[in-house]
């Protein structure tokens, strides 16, 4: 908090274009006094104070400086950020200030976690790292406040792990992980620990087999709905060059000739690219794509395998069975995709090519 009654009294008194020698006559205390004040060499007593601010008919926060921090929890959230921004260590000290306020708040408590293990990055003595884990620990058994769908148990567990990582406690880390595992969320550094820092490679190969396919499947639906967004705006190049990024990424994953859930995931991928040339009207590549699209489910449907046993990553490959929600098979898929971009041009296309080849 920091007063500006010297500068005030000196201000107010210019105002009224008094010396020093007439406001002191008028409060009835010697220059020297009022010298003192205004130089910060001393303040006023409470008595005086009250009369300095009623001789300049003000009020005595206005007299003191005084202005209300915002201490809401919103505002306290934007300090720390910005503290965090240009990593001011003034965070630390207003985090503390905001657990005394409210040290039975999710968002606070949770925050400042963030805070600490922000500034615990790189410190010798990881006091902030370990403040920050008490502070998780703390915001999880506050998990029933939260509000932000972005937040969960699983989200503080994950901030818990990086936390153990900084104080080179690897072990408890990975072990931390691996029990809250769930959909294997957290086997990608799960693998990545245990491969690189611990050393237990064959230890690691399942976990790494898992988190390449989550991410493999979430990688496709997310290009898959950003071209979509890409192509809608006319940004056909931009939408193209993402579902060929993905393809050359896929292809390799696959070896042999046997059809499996790879092959349903790809004809999406291709159906998509043939909708982007029809948007163009580039009739030529449109009837290209579909016949590779045609090609790929009549490889899969002849003899469906919803596992992934061509892809080189033999880890699970028993244990893994997929659906991608948009058909059993992959003609269903396909004809389900196409109605769902509204493309009746492609849609009818497809049709023509599929009734040709039967």
């Amino acid at each position: 908090m920091k007063l500006t009654l010297a500068e005030n009294i000196r201000a107010f008194r210019k105002e009224r274009r008094l010396t020093q020698d007439q406001l002191a006559e008028a409060l009835g205390v010697t220059v020297g006094a009022v010298y003192k004040w205004e130089s910060g060499q001393s303040i006023p007593e409470l008595g005086m104070m009250v009369e300095i601010a009623d001789f300049f008919d003000t009020s005595m926060d206005a007299l003191l400086g005084y202005r209300m921090k915002d201490n809401s929890v919103s505002a306290i959230e934007q300090r720390l950020t910005e503290y965090c921004r240009v990593r001011n260590p003034e965070a630390l000290s207003e985090a503390e200030k905001a657990l005394k306020k409210y040290p039975n708040s999710f968002e606070v408590v949770h925050g400042c976690a963030q805070v600490y293990a922000f500034f615990g990055v790189g410190s010798k003595d990881h006091s902030e790292t370990r403040r920050a884990l008490e502070l998780f620990e703390q915001a999880r058994r506050l998990i029933p406040q939260n509000h932000d769908p972005e937040i969960s148990e699983q989200t503080i567990i994950g901030e818990m792990a990086n936390a153990y990582m900084h104080l080179d406690e690897r072990e408890k880390s990975v072990e931390l992980l691996k029990r809250n595992n769930a959909g294997g969320i957290f086997s990608d550094a799960i693998g990545i620990v245990l491969a690189l820092y611990l050393k237990r490679t064959d230890e690691s190969e399942p976990f790494l087999a898992k988190a390449i396919l989550r991410s493999t499947i979430g990688l496709v639906n997310s290009v898959v709905g950003h071209a979509i967004v890409l192509s809608s705006q006319g940004n056909y190049d931009s939408a193209r060059k993402l579902l060929s990024g993905v393809i050359d990424f896929l292809s390799p994953l696959k070896e042999g000739k046997k059809a499996d859930f790879t092959d349903k995931l790809m004809v999406i991928l291709l159906a998509m690219m043939a909708h982007i040339c029809s948007l163009e009207g580039d009739m030529e590549k449109t009837t290209a794509y579909l016949s590779e699209v045609n090609t790929g489910v009549r490889l899969f449907d002849a003899s469906p395998d919803y596992g992934i046993q061509t892809l080189s990553f033999p880890a699970f490959h028993n244990e893994v069975v997929l659906i991608d929600g948009l058909g059993a098979t992959a003609a269903d898929s396909v004809e389900t995709f196409l109605n769902m971009l509204g493309n009746q041009e492609l849609s009818q296309r497809w049709k023509e090519m599929i009734r040709d080849d039967q």
